[in-house]
């Protein structure tokens, strides 16, 4: 056997193993809302002496860095900084830290390959992961591992983790189920499930956007970095996971 044989037989050896032992239970399920974050919801809503800095880093492609009109690196409309904001208009006593250690063209494999050394490094409190977009183009099972490797290893040292699906793509043709897009979206909700993590659905807010208030291009910057607008459907969907906002 050849190197790239033997190298698809081990992706498929994991892959199995993954679904037998990380994989979906009759008890597989999303967080839930009202308490994933309620630890972290207590520490923001301390007050000095008894508070401390809150990080949170942001993980992922070019939307969290940034980029709305490439090469165009608008930092303070994109969903980390909007995010801090509006973590900040509701715990105003807390110490927070929104760190971005995401790359524009960046895939999730290449992202959990600096994982450990870019964003564990920070000792966050709580992850965002949001690459699918780009994903597309490695395919959902090396993208299904990449995740993976993320989830567990920021599970393993009890940090909190909040999965993105992607923001639209103007290419897209987001009411076919078996188009790139959404199969990735799917594939990141059945992700959610398996790690019982949460899920920030991002690309559902731009569908039901898109179905009642408006057309897609109403959201996007470019073709595939959306605008201030589509950016703040991704913190209403983020900050979902923080029920309890009142100091």
């Amino acid at each position: 056997m050849n190197h790239k044989t033997i190298s698809m037989i081990i992706t498929l050896v994991i892959l199995v193993c993954l679904c037998t032992f990380g994989g979906e239970t009759k008890n597989s399920k999303i967080a839930d809302k009202g308490i994933y974050l309620a630890d972290i919801s207590d520490l923001l809503k301390a007050k000095w002496p008894k508070n401390r800095t809150i990080n949170v880093v942001c993980h992922g492609h070019s939307v969290p860095a940034g980029y709305f009109n490439t090469p165009v690196v608008d930092t303070f409309n994109a969903y980390p900084h909007l995010l801090h904001k509006e973590l900040k208009k509701h715990f105003t006593h807390a110490v927070i830290n929104v760190i971005v250690t995401s790359i524009g063209g960046e895939t999730s494999d290449r992202g959990a390959k600096r994982f450990e050394k870019d964003v564990l490094t920070h000792n966050p409190d709580i992850i965002t992961i949001d690459y699918a977009l780009n994903d597309r183009g490695i395919g959902l099972a090396k993208a299904k591992l990449a995740w993976a490797s993320m989830i567990e290893a920021s599970k393993a040292k009890g940090i909190k983790v909040i999965l993105l699906t992607p923001t639209g793509d103007l290419k897209s043709k987001l009411d076919k189920p078996d188009d790139p897009l959404n199969q990735h979206a799917d594939q990141i909700r059945q992700i959610a499930k398996e790690y019982n993590v949460a899920l920030a659905d991002s690309l559902q807010a731009f569908k039901v956007y898109s179905a009642g208030q408006g057309q897609l291009k109403d959201l996007m910057s470019q073709v595939n970095h959306p605008n201030r607008k589509g950016h703040d459907l991704v913190v209403k969907e983020l900050m979902q996971w923080f029920p309890e906002k009142s100091q």
